[in-house]
């Protein structure tokens, strides 16, 4: 694998365009979650339908173009795969807001999936191509901050706008920035290419079905696209439906939802994906086993925190300004500090495991376990759930829906146990090549 030089001032202004880009990937794609309600009540559909609509519509459209696209920016470079899929994104979250049907919105969200589809991968494969092994984990939990601030921005400014000025309102503002973010990146963004990229062609003349057979014949990577889809499925239900909770069972407005889960939430999340990047690092400097031991720590103390969340009795903590806190809620700002910790830590050790010509592809692979297991199985499991439930629970069912997901963060806990031993095992068996020289190319 080349080792890149050391960064740079344009190295830091390319990550920080990256971050803005994937901060607008996450509030275009959760911005669903807080319009549940009015979206429900305008078109009339049912728990199973919303899940249908933010889950396994977009999942598998995004699936389907997630690795031909992480090949191509294997390919021709990141940054024109990035650019051009924010911008086509960006648009099609405004088109949700002029849906004048329930079929026209599920086809501009089918949309927003494929042109995410080409932003989350390239842009992890491209963080990876910009800062050396050591630092990587630090670039990348900076990077994964856009997860974060979606959730605080698109849920809370969100859930603002869509009670003030209404759902599709929300839709079209939020999606315009993405069309300037991504000329932004296309026009002022100077970086080098690896130079396995530069020089090879490999990636053109082996079939796709070869190189994914070689990446699953790698110690771990099964293990860690296990532990990424199983914990996705918990993380985008949660993420989905837990303002829809807050409203429920707690009796909040969807404003103060909204700023709960995307505010507080949020920065929980903010700073636990940058402790447990920066934790990294520093620990795997003394024994490469901890690139995969952090996500597994995180990921057991998260398991109390969720639990407690949802099954906590209703009532109200304290009173921020005019917002009401549950004192359940809590419990969700500790839960999303270490709940975020297996995902920065697994696609560090990713990029560990592969060379530049393979690293998109492999990072797609990954990513696309997480979001069609995620995005397409979560939220749709929680909502054929709370309906099953509702029949006996009334709007409690949603909480004990909820509740029951926790478990899968048990399983992901498990395959970080068994990928444990493979990551450090064959790290330690690889010998170190010589640093390549990083070519130069404006991409």
């Amino acid at each position: 694998m080349s080792i890149p030089v050391r960064p740079t001032w344009r190295t830091h202004y390319a990550l920080a365009v990256l971050v803005a880009i994937y901060v607008f990937n996450y509030i275009d794609r959760l911005l669903m979650a807080i319009l549940i309600e009015p979206v429900k009540a305008e078109f009339g559909i049912s728990d199973t339908g919303i899940g249908l609509l933010s889950g396994v519509t977009f999942a598998v459209f995004y699936t389907v173009f997630g690795f031909p696209l992480g090949r191509l920016s294997d390919r021709i470079g990141r940054k024109p795969v990035i650019a051009l899929s924010c911008i086509a994104w960006s648009v099609m979250t405004m088109f949700c807001g002029l849906a004048a049907s329930f079929t026209m919105l599920v086809i501009a969200r089918i949309g927003v999936a494929i042109g995410e589809a080409g932003g989350t991968a390239p842009s992890m494969a491209m963080v990876s191509d910009l800062y050396p092994p050591e630092r990587r984990s630090t670039a990348l939990s900076v990077l994964m901050l856009g997860s974060s601030l979606g959730a605080i921005f698109g849920l809370g400014l969100g859930g603002w706008i869509g009670q003030h000025y209404g759902w599709r309102f929300a839709f079209l503002v939020i999606g315009a920035p993405g069309i300037l973010l991504g000329l932004l990146l296309m026009f002022t963004v100077r970086v080098a290419r690896p130079a396995a990229l530069v020089k090879s062609s490999d990636v053109a003349q082996v079939h796709w079905a070869v190189t994914v057979r070689e990446l699953f014949q790698t110690p771990s990577f099964l293990w860690l696209v296990l532990t990424g889809g199983s914990a996705a499925i918990a993380g985008y239900a949660i993420g989905t439906w837990s303002p829809s909770f807050l409203i429920r069972s707690h009796g909040l407005s969807l404003q103060d939802a909204g700023l709960l889960a995307g505010v507080a939430g949020g920065l929980g999340a903010t700073f636990g994906t940058l402790t447990c990047g920066i934790l990294c690092d520093r620990l795997a400097r003394r024994d490469k086993g901890w690139q995969i031991g952090v996500p597994l720590l995180g990921t057991l103390i998260s398991i109390p925190f969720g639990l407690a969340y949802f099954l906590w009795p209703t009532g109200i903590a304290f009173n921020a300004g005019s917002t009401p806190v549950p004192t359940a809620f809590l419990f969700y700002v500790g839960f999303s500090f270490f709940g975020t910790w297996w995902a920065t830590p697994c696609l560090g050790a990713i990029s560990h495991l592969f060379p530049a010509t393979r690293l998109a592809q492999a990072t797609a692979i990954f990513v696309m376990a997480m979001t069609l297991l995620g995005v397409g199985v979560g939220p749709l499991l929680i909502g054929m759930l709370s309906d099953g439930f509702a029949h006996r629970l009334g709007t409690e069912g949603l909480r004990y829906a909820l509740a029951s997901c926790i478990s899968l963060l048990v399983l992901a806990s498990i395959f970080l146990a068994m990928a444990l031993p493979r990551y450090r095992n064959h790290l330690n068996n690889i010998t170190p090549a010589p640093a390549a020289v990083t070519k130069a190319v404006t991409a």
